[in-house]
């Protein structure tokens, strides 16, 4: 059970900041809107202070657990590169990333959300089973 703790402290944290950004602020806590604001100047007090959140995240970690988030890439440079392109066309294309339509797009039964996130599952079954078939 002790390994699920991060994930749900994890979880937990997203789900009460999302919480707390709409309830205090009236906006949805979708990363690629808030990053997408702060880039073009706009609401720089709650952008800024949402992504130095997120940011200080591994440091609360380190504090309450003694050690860095463990973090594996191995994917090569050229692959996350394009895969994170890939993740900003297609959050511009949905109107809305993950953390948008899945975190707080369903809580509001929003159907645009509903549908962008059965689209994400899909793709994500379709890609890990292609990769399954293959790779050896």
């Amino acid at each position: 059970m002790s390994a699920y703790w991060p994930s749900l402290m994890g979880g937990t944290l997203i789900g009460l900041s999302a919480g707390m950004l709409l309830l205090l602020n009236g906006r949805v806590a979708g990363i690629s809107g808030i990053l997408g604001r702060l880039a073009q100047g706009r609401q720089m007090p709650t952008n800024a202070a949402f992504v130095i959140g997120l940011m200080l995240g591994p440091l609360f970690y380190r504090l309450w657990s003694g050690a860095w988030p463990s973090v594996t890439i191995t994917a090569s440079l050229p692959v996350i590169t394009i895969a994170g392109l890939l993740v900003g066309f297609g959050s511009r294309m949905g109107s809305g990333c993950t953390s948008g339509h899945g975190v707080v797009g369903l809580a509001r039964l929003s159907p645009r959300s509903l549908a962008a996130v059965a689209s994400f599952l899909a793709a994500g079954v379709a890609t890990v089973t292609l990769m399954r078939l293959v790779s050896p």
